[in-house]
């Protein structure tokens, strides 16, 4: 059925398309589709247009409504932006203080108009921006001030300051040390040095390095930006710090702006070097120390520059046109010129060479150096701490030590038994207690270094000892009462091969006399180049022959020298008149000839025959200068005069028969004579010591000079002494004595600074509260390594400057300090500063170009001449006192260390750190820092070599 049902509907359905296609045609399906689309499109339309006008007025309907609008702060928005702007008020006031905040106003606005307004005002013109930037800025200025104002800067100045550059310096000399350990001289020395300098930076902070900082722009723009940061958001309030936009145009003024061109300005070495050349301005540069500068260079860069310059005024002279009284003059500044065109040349072969220190050629001219007697050695603490030194590794220390204490005994006893007599004529009784304070120094001093207890005990005749201690026992001690043993321990020390004769052999008497500046020999005529001339002596005698010049001394030759005034004149230099000589010389040896002229004042005579009669006694007796004449002594007659007996003292003094008499004569004859300045005062170690410390130490020279090593007792002794004289010199003395040479009789070498510490530590006992003492004695360590050398040598010093510094003082030293600080952020001085940064960064209101860098050869003439003018500065008073080689190392190397731009950025950072944990100490900036340098490659190094050494302990 269903079958059925299917095949009538497939049958009517066909019957039916059939009929409508013979009815209509075949092309009405078409017509039927096209009545269909038609249908619906029209249907579309009608309702698209019904929905619009029907919507238009319900929207109508909607508009004029009563209901209320939906907001309200949008009208209020349109009706402010319509109103004019009012003007915003800011308060001018920013530091209390109107010398201060005119300039400070004035930064504010050059800043704003050179780092914003520039390319703000072509985006609007609108000036509320600008003004709130500007509120920002003084709102953080006046939170700052107030902070300053709370803040006790006199520790930051007085101890911060100087711990941090103090360790700066160690930093410096300890990175110095490691790479002459190395010896590698393949790498560039000064990349491997600021390498070195943060290696061992991370090994004595522990916890931080700078390394990234300042060795890397982009780190270091990245730090500054994150300092500042954190500055603004404890300066300013927190609506403003939350304004990002803002925030981010204050932090870029402050630290691309401001911080980062002036961190780099302190930190080029060629501004550092202008500047300290203008602070010494007024100091002028002598041909001495230029010449020792060049001698000492090791950077070739210098003696280029000075090379070419001198060549460049080597032309011009000889292109200039002169006759009469003019040519001499050139010709003098002809001969300097070539001087120093060999002094440049024959350095700069050294250096191209790399020829070193042989120790082997030091040990083969010691017969050549001067001597210096024992009782000189003896007096004179720069070489009294070498023959010590020496002393010690011969195991003869206890007899310089007995001698050294039985000075202090007798110049203390003398000075006691004398305030008894006074006291004594004044009616007052104290003779059993001073009498029993001595024997019981006596005994000390018997106890210590004779009797059989004695470790060490001095070796000597048991009968002068056994006669002593009768005399102990039996008779009351006298100062004299050690005489004839200490004249039997002098002479062991004098005689012994094992003492001083050996010392003259040993190379610690080599660095004596470098450090007394007495390595000068002008009969050494060789050069690196062999072109005959001198490189081993100073020009001018100030600063002598250094060690590391010692490895070219070569053999003495057989010379002959004449020598005769030719002529003679008056000069007028800065207002003082005096007679000049004229001295032709002429050299000859086997293989050339010399001549030349050099010019003398009578001064320089007398002052020469003063050093050849000391060193020489029997010279005096042979050799007779003219007198001195105080009136009329610029007449011509008088002045031919003086030159013909002047002329006749050369020819005495030139005698082949003199010369072979005193064979050490001829090299001080060769200084005087040599074409250059001459320096007075430097020739014989006598006279040196007689300059060498001030008027107080002058006056206590006896006792300074003799109580070196007092034993404690006889130290405690003294003390209970002192405690009962009243008078002011009496107890300057005792004073002196305590606090100069209180040390014990046995002093070994010590090294107190360990391998890795900052000096913010105690530096020393009792020095901590003498704030000009610690700040004295800390740099003095650092500059001249102290620490390093004889302990005994250290505590002198410490203790001179307690005693200098007291003297000139008194006890309220550290209220002048204190009030110096005060006067130094005074609102005076801090207005001062600001309008010296505002000059400088914008002169006559405008903003300064980047001044374009210096040439190189500027650069390195700018060097040589900064060092020059340290090295003149620095008073003889200080060679003396620890020597002229440690002298001049530690000012040339506190020089090479402002010559790294990276280590000067180092210490401007941490200057900076400094003073923003003084300023802000209960922020934890300690901490931040750690952790803004916390991604320094250095510490992370360090951090693995740490857990590397640990790790196997741990295991165990």
């Amino acid at each position: 059925s269903c079958l059925q049902t299917s095949l009538s509907i497939w049958g009517w359905g066909s019957l039916g398309v059939v009929l409508f296609l013979v009815t209509f045609g075949p092309f009405a399906i078409f017509y039927f589709a096209f009545y269909i689309l038609c249908f619906v499109g029209g249907g579309f339309v009608v309702t698209l247009l019904f929905g619009k006008s029907n919507s238009e007025k319900y929207l109508e309907q909607c508009e004029h409504s009563f209901l209320p609008c939906t907001s309200v702060g949008i009208p209020k928005c349109i009706e402010e932006m319509k109103r004019e702007a009012r003007p915003i008020k800011i308060d001018r006031r920013l530091t209390g203080a109107n010398i201060i905040d005119e300039p400070l106003q004035q930064v504010i606005q050059f800043s704003l108009r050179d780092y914003v307004q520039y390319w703000y005002y072509t985006l609007s013109d609108d000036e509320s921006f600008l003004l709130e930037i500007r509120q920002a800025l003084q709102y953080a200025l006046v939170q700052f001030s107030a902070r300053s104002k709370e803040t006790d800067w006199q520790p930051y100045f007085t101890t911060r300051l100087v711990d941090d550059f103090g360790t700066h310096l160690r930093v410096f000399r300890k990175a110095q040390q490691r790479i002459a350990e190395k010896g590698d001289q393949m790498k560039d020395q000064a990349e491997e040095l600021v390498d070195t300098f943060f290696e061992v930076e991370v090994e004595m902070e522990k916890e931080v390095c700078r390394d990234l900082v300042c060795t890397s722009p982009k780190d270091e723009e990245g730090f500054l930006r994150d300092l500042c940061e954190v500055l603004l958001y404890i300066l300013l309030p927190p609506g403003d710090f939350q304004n990002k936009i803002m925030r981010y145009f204050v932090r870029e003024i402050l630290s691309r702006g401001i911080l980062l061109p002036l961190i780099n300005q302190l930190s080029d070495p060629d501004y550092i070097n202008q500047y300290v050349i203008w602070m010494i301005r007024d100091s002028n540069c002598n041909y001495e120390a230029f010449m020792n500068i060049i001698k000492l260079s090791d950077n070739i860069g210098e003696l280029e520059a000075v090379k070419d310059k001198a060549s460049e005024e080597l032309q011009y002279l000889r292109s200039l046109d002169t006759a009469g009284d003019d040519i001499n003059t050139i010709k003098n500044q002809i001969n300097s010129l070539l001087y120093v065109i060999k002094v440049c040349d024959s350095r700069i072969q050294r250096l191209q060479s790399g020829k070193e220190i042989d120790t082997v050629k030091l040990a083969a001219n010691f017969g050549k150096l001067c001597t210096v007697p024992l009782d000189h050695i003896l007096v004179d603490n720069v070489a009294l701490q070498f023959f010590m030194d020496y002393m010690q590794q011969t195991g003869g220390q206890a007899h310089l030590f007995f001698w050294m204490t039985v000075e202090g005994y007798r110049v203390t006893a003398q000075q006691q038994l004398e305030v008894l007599q006074s006291r004594q004529k004044d009616g007052k009784h104290q003779t059993n207690q001073t009498k029993g304070l001595l024997r019981a120094a006596a005994f000390g001093v018997y106890e210590q270094y004779l009797s059989e207890k004695a470790s060490p005990r001095v070796n000597i005749d048991d009968n002068l000892v056994a006669k002593l201690a009768e005399t102990l026992n039996h008779e009351d001690p006298t100062p004299e009462i050690f005489d004839d043993i200490q004249r039997k321990v002098y002479e062991l020390m004098l005689r012994d091969e094992r003492f001083y004769p050996s010392f003259k052999q040993n190379v610690l008497y080599v660095r004596m006399l470098a450090e007394l500046d007495m390595l000068k020999d002008p009969s050494f005529r060789g050069s690196d180049d062999g072109e005959g001339e001198s490189f081993n002596g100073s020009p001018t005698g100030s600063i002598n022959l250094s060690l590391d010049d010692l490895s070219n001394v070569p053999v003495d030759e057989t010379v002959q020298l004449h020598a005769y005034i030719s002529d003679t004149g008056v000069c007028n230099d800065h207002g003082k008149t005096y007679a000049l000589y004229a001295i032709t010389v002429h050299r000859r040896n086997a293989n050339s000839e010399e001549t030349w002229k050099t010019y003398r004042r009578y001064s320089d005579f007398h002052d020469f025959h003063m050093r050849i009669t000391e060193q020489f006694e029997n010279l005096a007796n042979i050799l007779k200068l003219p007198g001195k004449k105080t009136f009329n002594n610029m007449d011509r007659e008088f002045l031919e005069k003086r030159k013909k007996d002047l002329n006749a003292y050369l020819q005495l003094l030139l005698n082949p028969e003199m010369m072979k008499a005193s064979p050490a004569l001829a090299h001080y004859v060769y200084d005087f004579l040599e074409n250059k300045a001459y320096s007075k005062g430097k020739g014989d170690f006598a006279r040196k010591m007689d300059t060498f410390v001030n008027p107080l130490r002058n006056s206590m020279r006896n006792v300074s000079n003799a109580v070196k090593a007092l034993p404690d007792s006889l130290a405690e002794g003294m003390t209970k002494m002192s405690d009962n004289m009243g008078k002011m010199s009496e107890r300057l003395g005792q004073d002196i004595k305590q606090s100069f040479f209180k040390v014990p009789p046995l002093i070994q070498k010590t090294y107190s600074d360990p391998d890795h510490c900052r000096v913010a530590a105690p530096i020393d006992d009792n020095v901590d509260d003498n704030i000009p003492l610690r700040v004295m004695l800390l740099l003095m360590d650092e500059v001249f390594d102290l620490k390093e050398r004889n302990q005994w040598l250290r505590r002198n010093i410490k203790n001179l400057l307690q005693q200098l510094i007291r003297a000139t003082y008194g006890d309220t030293i550290n209220r002048k300090i204190v009030d110096h600080v005060d006067w130094m952020t005074s609102p005076e001085q801090v207005a001062d500063a600001v309008k010296r940064f505002r000059d400088a960064f914008w002169p006559n209101g405008i903003l300064a170009e980047t001044v374009p860098r210096r040439d190189k050869a500027t650069r390195m003439r700018t060097r040589v001449a900064g060092k020059t003018k340290l090295l003149e500065v620095m008073p003889d008073e200080l060679k003396h006192i620890i020597g002229a080689e440690t002298t001049r190392k530690g000012i040339l190397r506190v020089f090479e260390m402002f010559q790294h731009a990276q280590l000067n950025k180092r210490m401007v950072y941490v200057f900076l750190e400094r003073f923003l944990e003084t300023l802000f100490p209960q922020n934890k900036f300690r901490e931040l820092f750690n952790k803004l340098h916390s991604r320094s490659k250095q510490m992370q190094r360090y951090k693995q070599r740490l857990h590397c050494t640990q790790a196997p302990s741990l295991q165990k």
